[in-house]
């Protein structure tokens, strides 16, 4: 059974709970964020006040003599009480925190949202990393220097390097700087799984301490994640409640072996693992590439949203038939086939190709498959075929080897990842173990790849079951009321499915 999907959450509300959200938003919900602002507003002095008159130097150094044991049992009060104000009147604490010589690293997991700082007071305020974007908001940027937190940008690699480099001066100082506080998942979720930790926690291979997080509601207010429910409704659920509880527990430290100490990825891995287990939730191979949801498969990146399917979904919007697709495919596959490797089409070229009425839709298509007005279409085109099974996948394989081969017969290893970008729908980083697998004599070859993605234990997942083309067949109209796919099944046209060979 595949484990639950982490990025989507949605806030489903009977009717009563709707009209108490109305009721008592309209009394506590602005008398809530007027305290929770004024928490913050006294906040502010007191951050300035830490690093007032303090040179860059200083900065550099833990903060020490009245500026800790004055400000910081201030700071560590107000700000739990805005989370009083927030509704949470009570948090339950199991376990015992370690200390910053046992483990410099507290991990915390899942990550569900911005009310998980609620973890903040229960750490004694445990330095964070944030994004160096951050520093620059009102309030925040105060707070995050007060925090002296490890800032960087991620679209700066510099920044990344510097990061690393200041994360293993500190968690390896020996107890000389406060402990770190991190969320190794790297981005929210539902809490129904753990998503693959990223390994920044455990590169300088010192022992963590995990740290679970719960919210033991009956209405799960505090979790956003990439699909469903926004930040603001849950914020504005949450500051309805009349109480909302949450937990923290400290798991015993975990001290990583030799082997974990040299591999960073094998760390996080155990962790996770050990933190789902305590969780009594599934470790996942998901992870967010980008601003992308994707499953790792072989090194694969699987995304979340198929393009091609939401291509699909958009063009079934636009009153195509199941003819009108296959139509379409057709005439890409000949644009393809006549410019090879310099296929890249505009929006407006794109409403020609597949006769659309307005230009929105083919711009809408361009950004599900890059980053401007351009798209490559032997991604379109072979991303599409493979989820909309008009095209037996052999079949495909062939066209798609023939539009990277370049004529040679064989794919290099950037080749191989432009081709299973063009059949996933994003681009793939990761192509090295599936090179590996396919590779014979330095040569991938059509006859290789085809047998490694329909044999080999790993890849034949991809096309067993991320590539069926099932889904993205069933949500459009048939001319003929039913449509037979590659793999022999008939989608008929309410959209069950039945398999020809037990009819």
């Amino acid at each position: 059974m595949d484990p639950p999907h982490p990025f989507i959450h949605e806030i489903k509300l009977t009717q009563w709970q709707k009209i108490r959200g109305v009721v008592l938003g309209v009394v506590l919900l602005p008398l809530r964020i007027l305290l929770c602002a004024l928490c913050f507003l006294l906040m502010w002095p007191v951050a300035r006040l830490r690093f007032a008159g303090v040179s860059e130097e200083e900065r550099s150094r833990p903060v020490s003599g009245w500026r800790l044991w004055l400000l910081h049992p201030v700071m560590r009060t107000l700000s739990r009480v805005a989370f009083v104000f927030l509704s949470f009147h009570w948090l339950k604490v199991k376990g015992r925190r370690a200390d910053n010589k046992e483990a410099p690293v507290l991990v915390v997991a899942p990550h569900s949202g911005f009310m998980d700082m609620m973890v903040l007071p229960a750490t004694e305020l445990a330095t964070v990393v944030s994004r160096s974007e951050n520093s620059g908001l009102p309030v925040i940027g105060a707070l995050l220097e007060f925090n002296q937190a490890v800032l960087v940008s991620r679209k700066d690699p510099q920044s990344r390097k510097n990061a690393v480099s200041q994360l293993n001066e500190r968690l390896t100082s020996n107890g000389y700087w406060p402990q770190m506080l991190m969320f190794p998942e790297g981005t929210t979720t539902n809490g129904k799984a753990l998503i693959k930790f990223k390994p920044g926690a455990f590169l300088a291979g010192v022992p963590v301490q995990p740290v679970l997080l719960r919210y033991p509601n009956k209405l799960d207010t505090v979790r956003w994640t990439f699909k469903g429910t926004t930040w603001l409704e849950c914020l504005w659920h949450t500051a309805t409640q009349p109480n909302t509880n949450c937990t923290v527990e400290f798991l015993p430290v975990y001290k990583p072996s030799e082997e974990e100490k040299s591999n960073p990825a094998l760390y996080a891995d155990n962790v996770q693992k050990l933190m789902a287990k305590a969780l009594d939730v599934p470790a996942t191979d998901y992870v967010l590439e980008g601003p992308v949801p994707v499953s790792k498969l072989g090194g694969l990146s699987l995304p979340f949203d198929s393009p091609a399917r939401k291509t699909l979904s958009l063009l079934r919007k636009n009153n195509f038939t199941w003819s009108d697709v296959e139509t379409a495919l057709s005439r890409m596959m000949y644009r393809c086939r006549a410019q090879g490797q310099g296929s890249k089409v505009d929006a407006d070229e794109l409403v020609s190709l597949l006769e659309l009425k307005d230009r929105q839709t083919a711009l809408n298509i361009c950004e599900l498959y890059s980053k401007d007005e351009t798209v490559d279409l032997r991604q379109v085109y072979v991303s599409m075929a493979a989820v909309s099974g008009s095209v037996p996948f052999k079949t495909l394989l062939h066209t798609a080897f023939t539009l990277y081969d370049d004529g040679k017969g064989s794919l290099s290893a950037e080749e191989l990842s432009g081709l299973m970008g063009a059949l996933l729908g994003i681009p793939q980083h990761n192509t090295s173990e599936l090179y590996s697998a396919t590779c014979r004599h330095d040569r991938v070859t059509e006859d290789d790849l085809l047998r490694v993605l329909t044999t080999h234990p790993t890849y034949q997942r991809l096309t067993n079951e991320y590539l069926q083309p099932e889904e993205a067949g069933s949500h459009l109209p048939m001319t003929n009321g039913h449509s037979v796919n590659n793999n022999k099944s008939v989608v008929n046209g309410n959209g069950s499915l039945h398999s020809k060979k037990s009819d």
